[in-house]
């Protein structure tokens, strides 16, 4: 079920190698590896995806396909997790992650108004940032781990799923 699930959305690997913008590439991105969903690829990739979607940098895509070529996860599934972080979705999951900072460093929740200027976010290194960066490290690493890992339960399950119920069938047409 995952798998047809996830195959749905990603693009054809042959699609990718023929396109010109990632001839700079070389070879590197002809990796089966890479174009192959399994469940060691997914789960890799959904970790990495979900690792970097945490960090609070313009070029997360980057990072995460970065760090999925060498770790030989699916990259076109973990550059898509990253997503995750959206224009909808940036101000309360950065918000939840400047409240687990101040937890964790038991500092006092400042009040702030976000403004959508360099200069505001300058300003607010000093005041906020720490316990901004703190959050987002430690909501990335959890966010990676849980993606991992939950990912491998889920697919498991479903592979197990679908055994039990070719099991049930065979049965079934056995006893018939």
């Amino acid at each position: 079920m995952p798998r047809k699930f996830i195959k749905r959305f990603l693009p054809d690997h042959q699609s990718i190698k023929r396109n010109k913008a990632l001839k700079m590439f070389g070879t590197v991105l002809h990796e089966p590896n890479l174009w192959h969903l399994n469940r060691r690829s997914a789960r890799g990739a959904f970790g990495i995806g979900l690792f970097f979607a945490f960090w609070p940098v313009p070029f997360q895509m980057w990072l995460s396909a970065a760090t999925a070529i060498p770790c030989r996860a699916n990259l076109p599934l973990s550059v898509a997790t990253v997503w995750i972080t959206n224009p909808f979705t940036i101000p309360p999951i950065f918000y939840a992650a400047y409240k687990v900072g101040t937890t964790v460093l038991g500092a006092e929740p400042t009040h702030f108004e976000f403004q959508f200027s360099w200069q505001w976010v300058v300003e607010s290194l000093s005041t906020i940032g720490p316990a901004f960066l703190v959050g987002c490290a430690i909501c990335s690493i959890a966010a990676g781990l849980v993606g991992y890992f939950g990912l491998n339960m889920v697919w498991r399950f479903s592979v197990q799923k679908a055994w039990d119920a070719r099991r049930q069938a065979r049965a079934e047409n056995n006893s018939r």
